[in-house]
């Protein structure tokens, strides 16, 4: 293993969604470079030296084992990830991202591609503001002087204001913020595996239907007129039932719940199975069940098409399953659909799962939290 070495470097973004940008951009240093150990409160300001829209900027400090122009290498990669473009002309211009490596330990390092610590940083106060809040004590190795009084030296007048948006170190400290989220999706959709996922990985307390010992289930594969009315009320009271005691009290140890369901599918598959006047008595229950549970911040919704759904249900060989037929499967999509249309109040997300094997593929995994990611920001945590 290389030595271990703590990092400082700023962050900026005056193009596109500034704040995703940089957020998304400290999950991807996390991934590549090494551990985030602090990241600082987000200021903006006008483009400096150049006509350009306002800047969001942040400092965060690293560890890292990699050497400083390997680390130098795979930044300018994570900026061409995101959209930089670099020339060969001289001045500034506008960007999507812009890494640069201030200090890197007590090294000094001055070569062809890299210069460190940056000779720029003491005369703009778009560095030193963020970066006091990480490091106010951090000396530079060739001024002699801590961040505090470099900030307090600074001639830079520029108008730089503090923000009201949060950047998170991880994954984790972002899920975090969440209380409550749900996770649906049509019979064999994946909902149940994915909730164990994330709340293996998330510290999540793990809210999971049960359903397995409901009489009336295989009794509704082979006769649904018969067993429809039955069955939804079955469902309706030990969800209910379930849901209330599962959601009612938090667990100290845990970070937030995830839920394989949500309430309101009992009507959505009611309204599928049930006769108009069956459902008409059933919506009343429900109605009256429904004002009393608790609401999820996030719901999500997997999609996965008839042949894939089929494919996982044979796969998972559930006896009184395999008769489920394809017209079914899409009543129940187009139902989920429709209630997700009809509420558009609620934070719903839908993500098309059809060219995606999460349980097998890590990046594609990856890929769905980085969605939730954006859906948890975009609620403001």
């Amino acid at each position: 293993m290389g030595l271990r070495q703590k990092v400082y470097l700023s962050l900026g973004s005056n193009l596109g969604n500034r704040y995703l940008t940089l957020q998304k951009a400290i999950f991807s240093i996390q991934k590549k470079c090494g551990k985030i150990l602090a990241v600082s409160s987000v200021y903006e300001n006008p483009a400096v030296g150049f006509k350009g829209a306002d800047f969001l900027n942040a400092c965060i400090s690293i560890e890292t084992e990699l050497p400083p122009l390997n680390l130098l290498h795979i930044l300018l990669q994570i900026e061409k990830d995101f959209g930089r473009e670099r020339s060969n002309t001289q001045g500034y211009k506008s960007r999507t991202l812009d890494i640069d490596i201030i200090f890197y330990g007590n090294e000094t390092i001055n070569t062809e591609d890299l210069l460190i610590p940056h000779p720029n940083m003491d005369s703009r106060n778009f560095v030193l503001k963020p970066l006091a809040d990480v490091a106010p004590q951090y000396y530079h190795p060739i001024l002699n002087k801590d961040i505090r009084n470099l900030l307090q030296q600074s001639k830079d007048r520029g108008i730089l204001k503090k923000t009201k948006y949060k950047l998170y170190k991880n994954m984790q400290e972002l899920f975090s913020k969440l209380q409550f989220i749900s996770i649906e999706g049509n019979i064999g959709a994946g909902k149940t595996t994915l909730c164990k996922m994330i709340a293996e990985d998330f510290n999540a307390k793990l809210v999971l239907e049960r359903f397995a010992d409901n009489p009336f289930l295989p009794k509704f594969y082979e006769d649904q007129g018969r067993y429809a009315f039955p069955l939804e009320m079955s469902f309706l009271a030990d969800r209910y039932q379930q849901f209330t005691d599962d959601t009612s009290q938090f667990d100290l140890f845990k970070s937030f719940m995830v839920s394989d369901y949500d309430i309101f599918k009992s009507l959505i598959f009611a309204k599928i199975t049930l006769q108009e006047e069956e459902f008409n008595l059933y919506r009343k229950v429900f109605n009256f069940m429904y004002k009393e549970v608790k609401k999820p911040e996030i719901y999500l919704y997997l999609y996965q098409d008839t042949d894939r759904l089929l494919s996982n249900i044979k796969h998972r060989g559930r006896d009184y399953e395999q008769n489920i037929s394809a017209t079914y499967l899409e009543k129940i999509n187009r139902g989920y659909l429709d209630f997700i249309k009809g509420h558009p109040n609620q934070n719903s997300m839908v993500l098309d799962l059809s060219n995606l094997d999460f349980v097998h593929n890590r990046l594609d995994y990856e890929a769905i939290l980085e969605k939730l990611g954006e859906k948890i920001l975009s609620l403001g945590f």
